[in-house]
């Protein structure tokens, strides 16, 4: 029995033993943790004020660039408008300009229709005024680079405009028959159409 309490209480010493030293050990582990965490905190707060201060410094960077491109987006925008303005005037300008070279080629033309409305004299001279205006008008349109559309190769439909058709075996395939308007062009772009009458 002795030999049994003895065990007993010896167990009973090491249990207290292990406790306190477990309690040691924990008061142990929570020193060091508490140190670790004030240790953390301060390296925070030194690492937390360098991250600061270098992302305030990106800001100001960065607010920077967005002035500087603000700056340069206005002047952008303020540079297109003054191009759209001065372009919509240029093309005011030509188009007053080429009128204006067309109406000089067209004037002296208009200067001999009225001269020879006002002359008196027989149907022959009268007949030799209408040629003379008549081939000065066409130098007119040959100084513009205008020409009469031709109609000896055939019907063409990105220059004629066929408004009759017939069928005739004396005539070949599209072949122009009759022309009822003449057309014109002006290098490649059509200024008028040629009115036809088509055959087959």
């Amino acid at each position: 029995m002795k030999e049994m309490d003895n065990k007993d209480n010896l167990e009973a010493e090491l249990k207290n033993e292990q406790v306190e030293k477990g309690n040691i050990k924990e008061q142990t582990i929570e020193e060091n943790w508490q140190e670790a965490e004030k240790l953390e905190d301060e390296e925070f707060e030194t690492v937390n004020e360098e991250q600061v201060s270098k992302v305030q410094e990106e800001n100001a960077k960065l607010y920077n660039e967005v002035e500087v491109l603000k700056d340069r987006l206005l002047r952008i925008s303020a540079e297109y408008d003054n191009f759209r303005k001065r372009t919509a005037k240029e093309k005011e300008g030509i188009y007053s300009d080429a009128c204006t070279d067309v109406l000089k080629n067209m004037l002296p033309v208009l200067d001999n229709l009225e001269r020879a409305v006002s002359v008196e004299g027989n149907l022959d001279d009268l007949k030799k005024g209408i040629d003379m205006t008549l081939r000065q008008f066409k130098d007119s349109l040959k100084k513009l680079n205008v020409e009469e559309i031709s109609t000896e190769e055939g019907f063409d439909p990105n220059y004629h405009n066929a408004v009759m058709h017939m069928v005739d075996e004396n005539y070949g395939k599209n072949e122009i028959v009759e022309v009822f308007q003449k057309g014109y062009k002006r290098e490649n772009k059509v200024i008028r159409y040629s009115m036809v009458k088509v055959a087959n």
